[in-house]
């Protein structure tokens, strides 16, 4: 009797809920106060979840001074609804990496749902406490399976939406009206000069000559040409003859269009039946096309290469690169845009370089092949005099003769690369790519001499990291976004000169004449930012420019400005320098 009386004291002491309060505290400053002031641990932050949900079972289990059947039940339920859920995931929560992400989010729910209903029903009867604790745990975990994900942002954040909810892609197949059927005929007259031919601009460094803009936008903002909804994917724009060109997919149907520049009408479409899709960018495809001579040529996420007449979308001619490879689709498709030199076009696939004949689509050559993928796209070089096609792949970098792909020389730095290499002002190159984080910058001094070429490591640094956001040279100094914040280095010596401004993951184009860059945000707003190693200074800001997550690279033709992102896409006159409406 002594010992029933005691264990009915010990069961109805109050709970000692200050420890779970403080733990989820500290989880909530971890995931939302760190990044603030540390943006570049977001591998802790992601972490902050499962580990408070460790220390919370701790305190609950021998600290809590809850029941024991109450200890026990909360670790039963909290397993069971982990192993069960999964199987009744939505696949964009389910696959790739939200399956990962899974196992860090629920955790972290559990812990926070734990907490508050410990602390709000510390009052409640025994029957009452648990079969709220049992829906607690069941929800926080469970309702996981009610909603789906849209896509992560750049800090890895999932885009959770109502798992029944009508998507962007959904509410685009269902309008009526958007059939080009009929007008591919007016454009045909065009002229196909190609004033963005594309992937980053004329010469792939993502800088353009000979214009500049008015800087103050409170008084001549960024003037919005039209605006239309465009199916999902990363593809940018290639511009020529008055047309615009870019990828995106439409229910089954991966689309390469033309749309006219000036009024974003719908001129032509070519459908290949194929879906790719993953969990962290969502469906579509991911490379952007290239125009000239009269034709338009792609490279689809599963390997599809087409080449298009560019005036109506006609085939012209279409390979399958992955099958000439016979490799299998990478995990976040081909993001590998084209690139036309001479009378070939060549694509990368899974870290080894495609050339095909722009006239006949018949294979040229092929480069060799390398270790591990690559989702940088072929790079267009002019390194000691001599022309050449460099891409960034697993094993490092490769530098091949465009003209029958005779390798010129290889520097071997392993890791995934997603951005572009740039050359400094002296003619060396700036490399960067990816372990399992950043690992910033790399400058090689290749040089060519009676033995051949040789290549040389002058430093590294971590000073600038881009992640696939890919970075500018202006004036002996690298730009770009280190994480989500723009920094500057030293292309001499790699130190960083400053880094200011948050835009997310963004993209930049530099304005060489002006010394200016043109930011679009990740979450697509547009800002004028001086490219002075001086320090980080917003020279102007037009914030929603586009709304949603915007990756896509932008366009640049004369003060016309092109973005898009997933859901729409749009175009802006941008004020010029000392034109009437900026002075205004």
């Amino acid at each position: 009797m002594a010992n029933a009386r005691t264990v009915e004291s010990t069961r109805h002491r109050p709970l000692r809920l200050w420890p779970g309060v403080v733990i989820v505290l500290l989880q909530l400053l971890a995931r939302f106060g760190l990044p603030v002031v540390a943006p570049d641990i977001g591998g802790f932050v992601a972490l902050s979840g499962p580990i408070a949900t460790l220390a919370v079972l701790i305190w609950w289990v021998f600290f809590s001074r809850a029941s024991w059947w109450e200890r026990v039940g909360a670790i039963v339920l909290l397993v069971a609804a982990m192993a069960a859920t999964p199987y009744l995931l939505h696949e964009s929560v389910r696959e790739g990496n939200m399956g990962v992400q899974f196992f860090i989010y629920a955790p972290g729910i559990f812990s926070l749902a734990f907490v508050a209903w410990a602390v709000l029903t510390r009052s409640f009867s025994d029957p009452i406490r648990r079969v709220t604790m049992v829906a607690t745990v069941l929800l926080a975990v469970g309702g996981f399976a009610l909603v789906r994900n849209d896509g992560l942002d750049s800090g890895g954040a999932p885009d959770f939406t109502w798992r029944w909810a009508e998507t962007a892609e959904q509410r685009l197949l269902a309008q009526a009206g958007d059939d080009p059927t009929g007008l591919a005929a007016a454009s045909a007259t065009v002229t196909m000069d190609a004033e963005w031919p594309g992937f980053r601009g004329p010469d792939r460094d993502g800088s353009v000559s000979g214009v500049r803009f008015a800087t103050d936008w409170s008084a001549s903002p960024p003037v919005e040409l039209w605006r239309r909804p465009v199916g999902p994917g990363v593809s940018s724009f290639a511009v020529g003859g008055g047309l615009l060109y870019t990828q995106e997919q439409r229910g089954d149907d991966e689309i390469v269009a033309g749309y006219r520049l000036t009024t974003g009408e719908p001129v032509w479409r070519h459908r290949d039946t194929v879906r790719f899709w993953d969990s962290h960018v969502g469906a579509g495809p991911r490379a952007t096309p290239a125009c000239g001579g009269g034709r338009v040529y792609s490279l689809g996420a599963t390997g599809i290469v087409n080449a298009l007449d560019a005036a109506d979308g006609t085939v012209v001619w279409s390979r399958n690169a992955a099958s000439d490879a016979g490799k299998d689709v990478p995990e976040f498709g081909f993001t590998n845009s084209p690139l036309v030199v001479g009378d070939v076009v060549v694509v990368a696939v899974s870290g080894q370089l495609f050339a095909y004949d722009t006239a006949t689509g018949d294979l040229r050559w092929s480069g060799p092949p390398k270790r591990g993928g690559s989702y940088s796209s072929p790079h267009p070089l002019t390194v000691g005099g001599v022309a050449q096609v460099v891409l960034l792949s697993g094993s490092g970098a490769t530098s091949v003769a465009p003209a029958d792909g005779t390798v010129l020389w290889e520097h071997d730095w392993p890791g995934y690369s997603y951005v572009q290499p740039a050359l400094t002002v002296d003619g060396d190159l700036l490399v960067s790519n990816i372990e399992f984080m950043p690992r910033g910058m790399l400058r090689l001094g290749v040089t060519r001499g009676p033995a051949g070429w040789s290549v040389e490591e002058r430093w590294s640094s971590e000073g600038l990291k881009p992640h696939f956001s890919s970075f500018v040279v202006h004036e002996d100094h690298a730009y770009g976004f280190d994480g989500t914040i723009l920094a500057c280095i030293g292309a001499a010596d790699g130190e960083r000169k400053w880094k200011g401004g948050r835009y997310g993951e963004g993209q930049l184009i530099l304005l060489r004449d002006q010394g200016v860059l043109l930011v679009v945000s990740e979450q697509g707003d547009l800002a004028l930012v001086a490219a002075t190693p001086d320090g980080f200074q917003e020279l102007a800001r037009f914030p929603g420019a586009i709304q949603g997550r915007t990756w896509n690279y932008p366009a640049l033709v004369g003060d016309v400005l092109l973005v898009r992102n997933g859901e729409e896409m749009a175009a802006f006159r941008l004020p010029l320098a000392g034109s009437r409406a900026a002075a205004r």
